[in-house]
């Protein structure tokens, strides 16, 4: 798919974009943060879980050790190394953090100190959650900020503290060098809007406007006819032709159409 995209000089948000506007249904959606240099210790972060040292909306964690991952779980569970699970794998958002370089040491012979990924963190989301992700990610463009802002939001490590209630321990260093600074928190349950003509001519605006400039200076100088073919060739469906409908059709048209 990404070969594809590639070729057809799109992107993933060109693909989610087109998606929604065509009344797609987001049923999945991962989001993966590799940690190239070993911030993450799982053995560490199962242990802080231990001790209730992760404080979370989420209720259960589960871990398990290298080769010990319960088999319905993962596709590639014999080579994840360390994996510790924060949330249930039943819900609609959870996270899975394991062992990168095991895997690849597992699967491709690639000693553990030479791989480039140390530990990999993967945001799962479904349904809902799914769909409100890519509404943040089709907003603002910044896979980063949608990432760590749904980290941010459900979860954080902590270093325990006496004589103070758990929400008020202080972030655990570690953990605030790899969550980063100034971070939001993304709530993924707020009530689920349409996309509009406005949010279409802003992806536009952003997305094709510059293509297709550079398409009509070319067109202009050489006298050839790239926009125009494009344009001629281009198959409108059911929903884009009620989208016009929509936009075309007057107020006192919809009120004599009523009350026909």
């Amino acid at each position: 798919m990404e070969s594809y995209l590639l070729a057809q000089h799109r992107s993933w948000l060109d693909f989610l974009m087109d998606a929604l506007i065509e009344g797609g249904v987001v049923k999945r959606l991962d989001l993966a943060i590799n940690d190239m240099v070993g911030i993450l210790d799982i053995p560490e972060l199962t242990e802080k879980c231990n001790h209730e040292e992760c404080i979370s909306v989420f209720r259960s964690f589960k871990s398990y050790r290298s080769g010990e991952l319960v088999r319905s779980h993962e596709q590639d569970r014999y080579g994840m190394g360390n994996t510790l699970y924060v949330g249930s794998l039943k819900s609609e958002v959870y996270f899975c953090i394991y062992e990168k370089d095991y895997e690849q040491y597992v699967k491709y012979d690639i000693p553990i100190e030479d791989t480039k990924i140390k530990n990999r963190f993967e945001i799962r989301l479904k349904n809902e959650r799914a769909y409100h992700a890519v509404r943040d990610l089709l907003t603002y463009h910044d896979a980063e900020r949608t990432a760590f802002s749904i980290i941010n939001r459900y979860m954080r490590f902590a270093d325990s503290e006496v004589d103070k209630r758990r929400s008020e321990w202080k972030t655990n260093e570690r953990w605030a060098y790899f969550i980063g600074s100034d971070r939001g928190r993304l709530k993924l349950t707020t009530k689920p809007e349409p996309y509009t003509l406005t949010r279409t001519l802003n992806w536009i605006s952003r997305q094709v406007a510059p293509t297709w400039k550079v398409l009509e200076q070319i067109d202009c100088t050489n006298g050839t006819t790239y926009l125009k073919d494009i344009l001629d060739h281009t198959k409108l469906t059911e929903h884009h032709k009620k989208l016009i409908e929509q936009q075309t059709t007057s107020t006192e048209e919809i009120i004599t159409e009523q009350e026909e």
